[in-house]
């Protein structure tokens, strides 16, 4: 099995060409950042891709934020007041915010945010359905009239993927159209003129920006930014990469390659730690309305098909404590994991038990167009293992080796597969919106109004309205373990484990600060 492809690249790391920074003049204080992959947008309600998301909480914030054990909190609000039995929620925002553009912050432009982000995101879809009016009656003042309550209301929209992002009105408008240019109100600020696709993005601090009193706590509390600027430079290849920080030409590697880490650890200036609290809850994802995947018996061979101590050894070779297996619909560990249904993944079926489900089930050797991004290095290493599985059980697997952010857009369609369609494709789930049915987008079944794929299941949609309106723990747990019964049935995703990536920095880097995705914010450069 090849489990990666970087030798080649590890053969460059004393010869390559330099890849010093551009000089940018004075005593300006630049941190060189590298992402995991190119951010496929720069607006993150229309793409939620792990890149797009980080990039947008430097440069966006929202209404409400998290702190280290995931608890919301108002973050552009000075709070709010819940009346009429949780149908009325009265959010008042804070003073002295500023977009990018010099504009202030006015309820009317969050409200235009919030509009676009309820049609864009699977859990905003679900509150716009219990949606009576969501109104801005003066520049402070955000209201909420629901037909039902919904308790878990700041918790989704501190959400950061899709990023409940607020923007300025006129931005807001469309929510079936990629914003046109980068106007937040987050500390940092979007350099357009020097932004390459592909290669690098700059952020410059926000010199408007007045941070919350409290002191921070990952995405709670003050913002406080340390260094002038922050580039973004786009290194494919994980051993340049890896060598670039070595020599000092780059400062911060958000996730190097697993079986680069002990060299990375050896190296004089380094430090290797683990930022992310909650790691990755890798699926893939089948398409529910097109070609084989369509069928629900196709889905179950699949996911009988996984081995997923393989599909996490390929992604983080021997760093053993950097993933957990197996894993169910919901995270391991978390309030809504179970046992139920765990046989399917525990003491999976014989190939030829697989090939005899499928054959029995109507499937006759149909061609299935599995998408297989090759730039974040996981993804590649989890695309090989799946297709190899599938091979192994009489699965007809095309292989279409892209890049990601080809992906997120060729997601989108539901042509049929002889028109440019797709039947399968790997993502990562941030694991904290994980733990209970609300905030996983991957987990709505209902159909034309769900994540790509459009998968449709009534019955999962009433138990998730279930678990939402139920006030008694025990009960919670009831409904979500028939959630999970009726996963392994339907499979509206494959899971592929949990994995926890560390990063790698130049030692005069510190002030990162611990959660589930990287912020720029608390950090220096000494």
């Amino acid at each position: 099995m090849r489990r990666r492809h970087f030798m080649a690249g590890a053969a460059t790391l004393a010869a390559r060409p330099s890849l010093a920074a551009p000089a940018i003049g004075g005593a300006t204080k630049t941190l060189i950042f590298v992402p995991t992959t190119n951010p496929p947008s720069f607006d993150p309600v229309w793409n939620p891709a792990q890149a797009t998301r980080t990039l947008g909480l430097m440069l966006y914030e929202t209404l409400y934020t998290r702190d280290i054990a995931l608890n919301p909190h108002p973050h552009m609000l000075d709070g709010h007041v819940v009346e009429d039995n949780g149908k009325r929620w009265t959010m008042t925002l804070r003073r002295d915010q500023w977009f990018h553009d010099g504009t202030p912050v006015l309820a009317r432009d969050c409200v235009a945010s919030l509009k676009r982000w309820m049609v864009r995101d699977p859990i905003g879809a679900y509150i716009n359905d219990r949606l009576d009016a969501l109104e801005a009656p003066d520049d402070r003042t955000i209201v909420w009239r629901l037909k039902k309550p919904f308790p878990f209301l700041p918790n989704a929209l501190a959400k950061t993927q899709p990023t409940c992002a607020m923007m300025p009105e006129r931005l807001a408008q469309d929510p079936y159209k990629q914003i046109p240019e980068c106007v937040g109100s987050g500390p940092f600020r979007w350099i357009a003129d020097e932004f390459v696709s592909g290669s690098r993005a700059m952020m410059a601090k926000f010199d408007k920006y007045v941070p919350r009193p409290e002191k921070v706590e990952y995405g709670w509390g003050g913002y406080h930014v340390k260094v002038d600027r922050v580039e973004w430079r786009v290194i494919p290849d994980p051993a340049t990469a890896a060598s670039a920080l070595t020599t000092g030409e780059v400062d911060w590697i958000e996730m190097p390659l697993p079986d680069l880490l002990p060299m990375l650890r050896k190296a004089p200036g380094v430090t290797v730690g683990r930022i992310d609290t909650h790691g990755v809850f890798p699926v893939l994802r089948p398409n529910f309305i097109v070609g084989p995947t369509a069928n629900v018996v196709v889905r179950r061979a699949m996911l009988a098909a996984i081995d997923q101590a393989e599909e996490m050894t390929a992604v983080m070779g021997d760093e053993r404590d950097g993933w957990r297996a197996p894993a169910g619909f919901f995270l391991p560990g978390s309030e809504s994991d179970s046992d139920v249904g765990m046989e399917a993944l525990t003491r999976r079926p014989s190939p030829e038990a697989v090939k005899k489900m499928l054959k029995d089930g109507g499937y006759n050797g149909e061609r299935i167009v599995f998408m297989h991004p090759t730039d974040p290095s996981a993804y590649d290493a989890l695309c090989q293992v799946a297709e190899g599985a599938f091979r192994k059980v009489g699965l007809n697997i095309e292989i279409q080796t892209t890049d990601w952010g080809t992906v997120t857009q060729r997601r989108t369609s539901k042509a049929e597969l002889d028109k440019g369609g797709w039947s399968i494709f790997p993502s990562g789930f941030p694991s904290v919106d994980y733990g209970n049915p609300v905030l996983g987008g991957g987990l709505r079944t209902n159909g034309k109004d769900a994540w790509v794929g459009w998968p449709e299941n009534a019955k999962i949609e009433a138990l998730r309205d279930a678990w939402i309106d139920g006030a008694d723990p025990a009960e919670q747990k009831r409904i979500a373990m028939d959630i999970q019964r009726e996963c392994f049935d339907f499979v509206p995703y494959i899971p592929l484990g949990q994995y926890l990536t560390s990063g790698a920095w130049r030692s005069n880097i510190t002030g990162q600060l611990r959660g589930p995705a990287p912020v720029f914010w608390n950090v220096e450069k000494g």
